[in-house]
């Protein structure tokens, strides 16, 4: 199989590679100065939290006023 460099320093591999990893956006790259090597990486749980507060908007302060609140003694 053949993976082709563009002019901007883009690879696009070949369907028969990425079918074989579902799910998965990034990939870890390695070389040793004669071969590149990509290895799968997952987000961990902790990404994805930060992620989807990310989407839905909610920042750090508004976490920490959050907890403040839920500490406040009643």
């Amino acid at each position: 199989m053949l993976a082709k460099l563009t002019v901007k320093n883009q690879l696009t591999l070949p369907k028969a590679v990425t079918s074989r990893f579902e799910g998965i956006e990034y990939f870890e790259i390695a070389t040793d100065g004669t071969s590149i090597t990509l290895r799968p990486l997952r987000l961990s749980r902790a990404d994805e939290v930060r992620a989807r507060l990310d989407k839905l908007g909610i920042g750090e302060q508004d976490i920490a006023n959050s907890i403040a609140w839920a500490r406040k003694p009643r």
